[in-house]
Formats: C-alpha cells, sequence, structure tokens
C-alpha cells in the first residue's frame, strides 16, 4: 500500500532494526512442546532477546529507543481515544498504544522466560503451579501478539501504508505535514 503523502516513496526514515522481528518470529516458531531441548534453548535464547532489546531501548537508532516511543499512560488513552473517533495522527515510529504494546510483550517475554527457566531449577522442577502460571503467561502472551498484528493490520488500512513490511525492511515513508516523529 502506498501513502498518500506526496513524498517520494524513494524518501524513506528507517524505524526498526529487521534482526530483532527476525529472532522474535523464530524464537516463537521455535518453541514447541514437542521438542522439549529445543523449547529450553529458545527460553534462554528470548532471554537473551529481552536483554539485547533492553540495551537497544537505550542504545539504539532513535525509533527503537525507549525514550521516542513510550508514554504515559494518558497519552496511551488519548491517542486510543483519537483512534476511535477517526483522528489519530500517524506516527513514524511507534506511536502510543504500540509503545505500550511493546512494553507489555517485553515483560510477557521476560515473565515467561523467567517462569520456564525457574521450573529447571530445584525448587520448582515439578511444580503444578508453576508449570500453570508458565502456560497462562504463553497463552498471555499469544493473545498480545494476535492483538498486536491486528493493530498493525488496523494502522496499515488507516494509514494507507504496509506497516508489516515496514517492520520487515525496517524502512517506512517519509513523514508527511501532520505526522508524528
Amino acid at each position: 500500500m502506498e501513502t498518500t503523502s506526496p513524498v517520494s516513496s524513494s524518501t524513506k526514515s528507517s524505524i526498526q532494526d529487521f534482526r530483532t522481528l527476525a529472532a522474535s518470529f523464530l524464537l516463537a516458531w521455535l518453541s514447541a512442546e514437542d521438542w522439549d531441548l529445543l523449547h529450553y534453548w529458545a527460553g534462554y535464547a528470548a532471554g537473551g532477546l529481552i536483554v539485547f532489546r533492553l540495551l537497544w531501548g537505550f542504545a539504539g537508532p532513535r525509533y527503537a529507543r525507549f525514550s521516542q516511543f513510550l508514554r504515559a499512560p494518558s497519552a496511551v488513552r488519548a491517542y486510543l481515544g483519537d483512534l476511535l473517533r477517526g483522528r489519530e495522527r500517524r506516527y513514524i515510529g511507534h506511536n502510543p498504544a504500540g509503545g505500550a504494546m511493546v512494553l507489555c510483550l517485553l515483560a510477557g517475554l521476560a515473565a515467561l522466560s523467567f517462569s520456564g527457566w525457574l521450573l529447571t531449577t530445584d525448587a520448582f522442577w515439578g511444580s503444578d503451579l508453576l508449570e500453570g502460571l508458565h502456560e497462562l503467561l504463553a497463552n498471555g502472551l499469544l493473545a498480545l501478539v494476535l492483538l498486536h498484528v491486528g493493530g498493525v493490520l488496523f494502522a496499515s488500512l488507516r494509514h494507507r501504508e504496509n506497516l508489516a513490511r515496514a517492520m520487515v525492511t525496517g524502512r517506512k515513508h517519509a513523514p508527511a505535514p501532520g505526522d508524528m516523529t
């Protein structure tokens, strides 16, 4: 999809590192219950990815930095209200709802990885309570991913821009007048 912006399609701004997205999808695919060893290592890799993303959130490029997209809850509520009224602004990086989702996904993945690691320790090996929590976290994370994908599709249609492609390529149409940078 092309934006209605008068900006040339060759004028783009970098918004995301492809490696972060690719690693997220790879880890999700590898975490199958049928392959325990692969599941364990995918959990450790997820923990490493969380550490990487936290560091990237402070030292990465402009649109990867937390300071660029994390907003106060009141700003997220205001954005969602504007979204419901059909008057939300286009963001070059994450919009306030997307920034909140990044935080939720990171927290959920961290809790999932930590609970999985705890299940490998002597203190919690075989704990039905912790296994239930781990499964609940996995299902909750899946629900968040589906909500995120729905939000990306909705914003893509609303702003006439292929955000999924932008996530893969790390490139997005340059800002038009009225866009949030």
